[in-house]
Parts: structure tokens; sequence; C-alpha cells
């Protein structure tokens, strides 16, 4: 192979640098199917072991994320059902906020404060069954 032919290949093959959150829920499959119903996420990895543990990588559109249910032995334990008190928070900027934003609601998030307008965004913030707080929105 010449090193036109590598260059090409490489080139096929380039990664884009990005950062996606990996949330650590309680249960694995549970998880995937209530972000698919809230959010209308799109499951692209899945790998279950035999014992049911699940890893995951869902997206929204082209913002994605992945999941795995509670792994000690790895320190990464999972937050408190709906405790929304973690040091991080997502936002899931899309165009219709108000729509999503029902969406999760009916599927089981809960409400920390409803879509509105402030700081030049439409924007509401809820918690997930799994304790994890996601602001929903998009910039006026």
């Amino acid at each position: 192979m010449s090193n036109n032919e590598i260059k090409n290949v490489n080139e096929h093959h380039a990664v884009a640098t990005a950062i996606e959150p990996w949330l650590s829920v309680s249960n694995g499959a549970q998880a995937v199917e209530f972000y698919k119903k809230a959010f209308g996420a799109i499951e692209v990895y899945h790998l279950e072991s035999p014992d049911g543990a699940v890893v995951a990588k869902l997206t929204v559109d082209d913002a994605g994320f992945w999941l795995s249910g509670e792994a000690p032995e790895e320190a990464s334990p999972t937050v408190e059902p709906a405790a929304g008190n973690g040091s991080v928070r997502m936002i899931l900027t899309v165009a219709d906020p108000d729509a999503l934003f029902a969406r999760a609601i009916d599927a089981g998030g809960l409400e920390v404060f409803p879509v509105g307008e402030e700081y030049g965004w439409r924007l509401g913030r809820l918690t997930d069954p799994y304790g994890h707080t996601w602001e929903v929105g998009r910039p006026l």
C-alpha cells in the first residue's frame, strides 16, 4: 500500500473530538427505554453481559451520551433517584423545548422548573428517574 493509500484510509476513518457524558444508572435496560421515550433517543451501541448489565450509547439528533448500570468495582456509583443534586447538569438543546420537555415529564421525568424564557434562552429543567438533571432548551 502506498503512502497516499494509507493517508486516504486514515482520513476516511477520522475521529471527531467530542465530549459525551457517561451516566451511571441503577438499571441500564430501563434507562435506555426511558431516554428513548422521554427524548426520542436512538440507541446506536448496545452491549449486554450474560448477567443483564447494559452499556449503551444513545443519541438525540447528533448529541450522544453513554450509560451503564451501576458498577461498584469501577467506582461509578449511581445517584439517588430524583435527587437532582449532582455536580453536573446536561443541557439538551433542541428546536422545540416545550414539546420535548412535556414528553420527558410524561415519560417519568420530574419537573424542577417549567419551560420559560430567561437569560436569552427558552429553557426548562427536569430530573430523570435516575437522578440526573437535564436542562431542555434553545437560545432565543
